[in-house]
C-alpha cells in the first residue's frame, strides 16, 4: 500500500474526500497491476520538494497582510516541473501535493516531457483589487525564484489565475534574470509570448476526447445531449467547441446555479450572457433555472463535471444518469463514486486524460518561448490534437489489454512511464 507522506501544517480531511489519500490510492492501484517494487512506490508517492513562503503584501488601505504561498514539485524524472498556480480559499498544503502528483501522470500519459508541480494562495481573488493582486503575484514569484524556471519548474494558470498573473510572474522573474525570459511561465498574453490556442486549449481537449468517446459507441457529437457543470474557462470553452460541433448543450452552470432547456442552450448567447451578469447565469430568458446537485442528475450522453473536486460522491452517485463522465476538472468523482459508476457500466473519461489539453498546449507554448518562433492557431490545435488522440486511444488499447477500466489504464500508462524512466536513470548516489 503507498504510504502518505506527512505534510506539515495540515488536518487531513476524511479518507473519502481527501485529494491527496485518493492520488496515492489511484497510484497504488496502478502500482499493484504493474507489479512495481515498493521502493520505487514509495519514491513515487512523496513529492520531490515542498515549498511554503510568506507572503507579505501592503493593502490599498494600508494595512499589511501575511499570506502563505506554496509550490509542490513531485517528479522531474521525465523533464522540468510543470503546474499551474491557483488563488482560492480552499488551497491546502494537501490539495496541492495531489495535483502536482496527478501532473505527474497526467504529462507522462499524453507524452510530453514534463513532471508535475503545483502551487496555491488561500485567497479569494475577488476580494482583491488588481493591483494588491498585482503585488501578491510578484512577491510570491520572487520569494520562489530559486526554485523555478524555464529548464526548472514552469507555472501556469490554474483557478483564480489567468493571462494577467502569468504577465506579471514573467516581468519580475525576467527583470531579476536581468533579460527576458518567456520560457519561464506558460498561459501569458500573446503579447509577451504566449501561444495561440492556449486559452481554449484545455476546453478543446476535453471537446476531442468527449467525440471520440462518442465515436467508439457509434455516436456523434451531432446531437449528442450534453450537461455542463462549471462555465468558466474550461467549461465554457468546451461548452461553446461542442455546441459548435452540433451536440446539443442542455445544461450549464456556475457556483451560483445554472439553466437548462431541453432543447438545447443557445451557447454563444448565453457566454455573452454571463460576461455582462458576472457569470450569474440563472436569469438567462431562454431557459430555466437549475441548481447543480439537478444538473448532475440529469439524464444525457454526457456529464462534463468542469468546476471543483469531489462533487460526484456516494452521497450522490445513485442519481447520476449519464452515459460518459468526462472529467474536465481535477477529481470530481471520488474513488467510491468511480467504483459504483464503472460497476454500472458508466465510461468515465479520466481527469488525466479527458483536461489534458491545457498542459499540452503550454508545452507547445514553452517550445514556442525557447525557440521564440511562434505558430498560427490552426497548427497548435493540429499538435494538440495528435496528442491528444494519440493519448486516449493508448488508453482504450490498455483498458482493452488488461481488461480494466479507463482510469486504471490511464494510471497505468502515466505511472508505468515514470517509473521505467526511474529504473533507467537510476538512484544518486
Amino acid at each position: 500500500m503507498v504510504s502518505s507522506p506527512s505534510l506539515p501544517l495540515e488536518t487531513p480531511t476524511p479518507a473519502h474526500i481527501c485529494p491527496f489519500d485518493q492520488a496515492c490510492s489511484y497510484l497504488d492501484q496502478a502500482g499493484k497491476e504493474l507489479k512495481l517494487e515498493a521502493g520505487l512506490l514509495e519514491i513515487l508517492s512523496n513529492p520531490r520538494k515542498v515549498v511554503t513562503v510568506s507572503i507579505p503584501i501592503k493593502r490599498d488601505n494600508g494595512n499589511i497582510q501575511v499570506l502563505a504561498g506554496h509550490r509542490v514539485q513531485h517528479c522531474d524524472i521525465l523533464g522540468p516541473y510543470k503546474g499551474g498556480i491557483r488563488y482560492h480559499p480552499a488551497v491546502s498544503l494537501r490539495e496541492v501535493s495531489a495535483l502536482a502528483m496527478l501532473m505527474t501522470w497526467k504529462c507522462a500519459l499524453v507524452g510530453i516531457p514534463y513532471g508535475g508541480a503545483k502551487g496555491g494562495i488561500a485567497i479569494n481573488p475577488k476580494t482583491y483589487s488588481v493591483g494588491e493582486l498585482e503585488r501578491i503575484s510578484r512577491r510570491y514569484i520572487s520569494e520562489l525564484i530559486k526554485d523555478i524556471g524555464p529548464e526548472v519548474d514552469i507555472p501556469a494558470p490554474d483557478m483564480g489565475t489567468s493571462a494577467r498573473e502569468m504577465a506579471w510572474m514573467m516581468d519580475t522573474y525576467s527583470v531579476n534574470m536581468g533579460h527576458a525570459v518567456p520560457g519561464v511561465v506558460t498561459g501569458k498574453p500573446i503579447s509577451v509570448g504566449g501561444s495561440r490556442g492556449r486559452e481554449m486549449a484545455t476546453g478543446r481537449g476535453v471537446m476531442i476526447t468527449v467525440r471520440e468517446a462518442l465515436a467508439d459507441r457509434g455516436q456523434s457529437l451531432k446531437g449528442a445531449k450534453i450537461a455542463i457543470q462549471g462555465f468558466g474557462n474550461v467549461g465554457g470553452a468546451a461548452a461553446f467547441l461542442l455546441h459548435q460541433a452540433g451536440a446539443k448543450i442542455i445544461a450549464v452552470s456556475t457556483g451560483a446555479g445554472g439553466v437548462y432547456s431541453e432543447v438545447g442552450l443557445d451557447i454563444p448567447a448565453l457566454l455573452t450572457y454571463a460576461k455582462e451578469n458576472r457569470r450569474n447565469l440563472v436569469a438567462f430568458p431562454q431557459a430555466k433555472p437549475i441548481s447543480n446537485p439537478d444538473l448532475l442528475a440529469l439524464p444525457c450522453d454526457v456529464l462534463i463535471p468542469a468546476a471543483l473536486e469531489n462533487q460526484i460522491t456516494d452521497e450522490n452517485v445513485d442519481r447520476i444518469k449519464a452515459d460518459i463522465i468526462a472529467e474536465a476538472a481535477n477529481g470530481p468523482v471520488t474513488l467510491e463514486a468511480d467504483q459504483a459508476l464503472t460497476a454500472r457500466g458508466v465510461t468515465i473519461l479520466p481527469d488525466i486524460l479527458a483536461n489534458a489539453g491545457g498542459v499540452v498546449v503550454s508545452y507547445l507554448e514553452w517550445v514556442q518561448g525557447l525557440s521564440f518562433l511562434f505558430w498560427d492557431e490552426q497548427r497548435v490545435n493540429q499538435e494538440m490534437e495528435e496528442l491528444m488522440v494519440r493519448a486516449y486511444r493508448e488508453v482504450i488499447a490498455q483498458s482493452k489489454a488488461r481488461k480494466i477500466p479507463l482510469r486504471l489504464a490511464a494510471y497505468v500508462l502515466g505511472v508505468g512511464r515514470v517509473a521505467q524512466a526511474l529504473r533507467d536513470r537510476g538512484l544518486y548516489p
